[in-house]
């Protein structure tokens, strides 16, 4: 009896990314049945894995947490209901494969039996080829196959996954994440950098509305929102009132620039982090009512006691409440207010979001990210977001800097070290703009199957965008964001 498993619950048993075994899929290596992978195929094709306390991969976990600055909690239990529908769904499959081991047990009987008959009315000869056959038999069931021990130890650690997440498929748009603890499907969306659409997140507006394509969803938070009969009996639900019982796929709407709505949102200072003298990373954290909805790469407006100033959001939209900007020392009042008087607990208030420097969510292309010195802020919480999806082939990384220096120099090398398909090259201003940009694009002599994501000021991103449509690239995959 064949056991598949998804590609997603492959990456997280075997340590590799999805995008690693997608590429496995296309170069043959690694073979698929609609989409899933059977349990002897893997392991067959990750001989060498350890399942359960594989201290390497834990270890590569935490480089990514630390990372991506994401938020650490304690992995939770799902809502008491949700485990036992979840438990009963296992011991359901439990009972299943033992009844059908049952049915074959009695079927071994039988053609002993009937094996028995053909040897009583042959000859000698009949009746020793029967005792041969019988004791191959058995030899075969007794025989413990090769890989019997790592398939158990696999279907164990796989059991405790479903037990603890459920997956969650979103059509048509194709995107795949996992919900675990006591999270809704859209809390888990937005930690996995997928922004489905939504408004007020707690149950009053109905733009998080979905559709239940399969798998069975429950209520877990209230909702004011009054859905009509007819729309639930059709599926639907809202993603901030209902998490996954099992497995599901969903109908839902991602959110684009265009799709989401102006917000002013009141925060408090987590954090005046003085990176070097040049630069300070400004932490802030929003109420828990009110998520500040953006999109990676897009700007903001701040104020604070009557000073205001527009920033980059340096923060992946997967950070929960906690919104990162990277405020250069200048003369602009908001940037003195934050070097000299800004301080923990200190109201600031944004209003935004605004602009279309955002990524493609439907893009699986290589992507290559260059930033000039602090546009490094929206470059980062594009990296972050295409890292939170897995969607992309590879990832380079140029960051250009001079007067304010690679100010996270630290945390580009930590993902560089953390993710086999990402790599980071520091650049310094030396000899102008269009020798720096024929330096990027030296390492990259074919563009076709591109996209760029460039920040700093606009005769850096001319040059770097001629010479990179030279080299074949689509005018699709040049995305662009004059930093000043």
């Amino acid at each position: 009896m064949s056991h598949y498993l998804s590609l997603s619950r492959v990456a997280r048993l075997v340590g590799v990314s999805r995008v690693a075994l997608q590429r496995m899929i296309k170069d043959g290596q690694l073979a698929t049945f609609d989409g899933d992978v059977e349990l002897e195929e893997l392991l067959r094709v990750f001989p060498d894995v350890r399942w359960q306390d594989d201290g390497e991969f834990r270890r590569v976990e935490e480089i990514k947490r630390k990372a991506f600055a994401k938020r650490v909690f304690e992995r939770a239990l799902p809502d008491k209901e949700v485990l036992a529908d979840r438990l009963f769904d296992l011991t359901s499959e439990f009972a299943a494969a033992k009844s059908l081991l049952m049915h074959y047990d009695e079927l071994f009987k039988w053609i002993g039996a009937k094996l028995d008959d053909v040897a009583d009315s042959g000859g000698p000869a009949t009746a020793q080829a029967v005792v041969t056959l019988k004791q191959w038999i058995r030899q075969q069931v007794e025989a413990a196959p090769k890989e019997a021990e790592r398939g158990r130890a696999l279907l164990a650690e796989e059991s405790a996954m479903r037990i603890m997440s459920a997956q969650v498929t979103v059509q048509p748009s194709g995107h795949e994440f996992f919900v675990e603890g006591n999270d809704t499907i859209l809390e888990a969306a937005l930690r996995a950098g997928i922004p489905l659409n939504y408004g007020c997140s707690n149950g009053n507006c109905g733009d998080c509305r979905a559709r239940l394509v399969s798998g069975e969803v429950k209520k877990v938070h209230p909702h004011d929102y009054l859905l009509k009969e007819a729309d639930k009996g059709n599926g639907a639900f809202l993603m901030c009132s209902y998490t996954a019982v099992s497995d599901v796929v969903i109908e839902a709407s991602v959110a684009g620039a265009m799709d989401i709505a102006f917000q002013t949102i009141p925060t408090k200072v987590k954090a005046v982090e003085l990176i070097n003298e040049r630069v300070a990373a400004l932490h802030l954290i929003t109420p828990r009512s009110q998520r500040l909805r953006f999109l990676a790469g897009q700007q903001v407006n701040l104020s604070a006691d009557g000073v205001t100033g527009d920033y980059y959001v340096a923060s992946c939209p997967c950070e929960d409440r906690h919104i990162e900007l990277h405020v250069r020392r200048d003369n602009r009042p908001f940037a003195r207010k934050v070097f000299e008087d800004l301080r923990k607990e200190d109201a600031v208030t944004i209003n935004g979001p605004s602009g279309n420097f955002v990524i493609k969510m439907d893009s699986r292309r290589p992507v290559i990210f260059v930033a000039w010195e602090d546009g490094f802020a929206p470059i980062k919480s594009l990296a972050q977001h295409a890292m939170s999806l897995e969607v992309a082939e590879s990832m380079h990384l140029y960051w250009v800097a001079e007067d304010l220096g690679q100010y996270q120099d630290n945390l580009c090398r930590a993902w560089a070290d953390a993710l086999d398909n990402f790599t980071y090259t520091p650049l310094k201003v030396e000899s102008g703009v269009r020798h720096v940009a024929e330096t990027i694009l030296a390492r990259h002599p074919s563009l076709i199957r591109a996209d760029i994501y460039a920040a700093g000021p606009a005769d850096f991103l001319h040059h770097l965008r001629d010479g990179a449509m030279a080299r074949g690239l689509s005018p699709l995959g040049w995305h662009a964001e004059i930093v000043v």
